[in-house]
């Protein structure tokens, strides 16, 4: 068994669950602040049509795909480590943890690169 023993110990952040833990937070802060900017826009509905149409042709950049291409990184990793996660609680998956994290990532990553071809296929550079 590991012990720490001082506030930052750089050695405890080699292990995989530490990784694992520190990037399911950081994704769903980030979801977090998805859900913010998603609200927003649909407030602008609220001040005119003119003004949603303003909100959402900034938003059809292709700037904001390739932001959409990282929102859906975020939501692949954080769905497919949150599966991980049920396996590591409920069904003695902290046995295999390691192999299974990188598994649920690898099929992550595809499908990752699947939705992220068809994201920008449709964009006119």
């Amino acid at each position: 068994m590991y012990k720490r023993t001082f506030i930052f110990d750089p050695g405890y952040y080699k292990f995989v669950g530490s990784w694992a833990w520190i990037l399911h937070r950081l994704s769903g802060l980030g979801l977090i602040f998805y859900l913010s900017l998603h609200i927003w826009v649909i407030n602008s509905l609220t001040m005119g049509e003119e003004s949603f149409t303003r909100v959402t042709t900034f938003l059809n950049s292709p700037v904001f795909k390739i932001l959409e291409v990282g929102l859906w990184g975020i939501i692949m990793f954080h769905a497919f480590n949150g599966v991980r996660i049920v396996f590591v609680d409920f069904f003695k998956g902290s046995l295999f943890h390691k192999k299974l994290f990188f598994a649920m990532i690898s099929i992550a990553f595809v499908l990752w690169a699947i939705g992220s071809y068809l994201l920008l296929s449709h964009i006119s550079w």
